[in-house]
Order: C-alpha cells, then structure tokens, then sequence
C-alpha cells in the first residue's frame, strides 16, 4: 500500500524525529511532501536522497495527501487539522489540542488500535509523551 503523506511541521524537532521515523521503517509513502510555517516555506531538507522545498500550510497544500503527520502548536493545530481532514485527509496529531475531544479518537496503536475504526473529524490524537510511555 502506498500513500500520499504530508509532515507538517517537518522543521521543528519533533517534525525531524518524524522524518526519521518515516525513514527507519521505509514507510510505503506514494508521495510525501513537507509543511512548515510561512518562516520556514521556500527552504529546502534532504530526504531519503532528494531534496524537497518546504511548503506553507494552506488549505491547497492538502489535496490528494491521504495521511497527514503534524506536529505544530495546539493553536496551529486547531486551524490546520480540520483543513487536513476537510481536503480528506487523516490527520495523526501530536498536539494537546484534540486530546480531551469525544470526537477524536485518542490512540497509542499497541494499545487500542481499534478506535481507529471511527474517526469521525478526520483526526486522531495522542496522549502525551509521559502517558504513551506509562501504557
């Protein structure tokens, strides 16, 4: 299976552990491109051997991204991933912005993977780094 993925984000450091992530499991991405603040568009990263210009996050940077990867600011979050999910795409954040939201599911996969079978905003939370570990 391969799928179009987004990394918004994709500067800061925990947008880099995503890159690497994404790597070390030779995720089966069809495409992938990468999202940051209006400071960090026109920049260029290196991934997996290419080089790839940072977009802005805009609503026309989400069509045809099937899984979108953030990692912003709750208040970045609360705009962009409902813009995400409104081009169709999943959106896994890793915000405290959907955490407490009965209509986001909160997921750590070996966990309760099965709650991903009702997403019903197009978006998926996580608990934060001190829980996930404790579960």
């Amino acid at each position: 299976m391969s799928v179009s993925v987004a990394v918004v984000g994709a500067t800061g450091a925990v947008g880099e552990i995503m890159r690497q992530v994404l790597c070390e499991h030779d995720f089966p991405f069809a495409s992938i491109k990468f999202l940051a603040s209006e400071r960090s568009a026109g920049k260029a990263i290196d991934f997996q051997g290419k080089r790839y210009t940072i977009e802005p996050i805009r609503p026309e940077a989400f069509v045809g991204v099937q899984i979108v990867l953030s990692s912003t600011p709750a208040s970045v979050s609360r705009e962009t991933s409902p813009m995400a999910a409104r081009a169709g795409a999943i959106v896994i954040d890793n915000s405290s912005a959907w955490r407490m939201d009965p209509e986001v599911p909160l997921v750590v996969p070996e966990v309760n993977a099965d709650a991903l079978r009702n997403i019903p905003k197009g978006i998926v939370a996580n608990p934060n780094c001190s829980t996930i570990q404790m579960v």
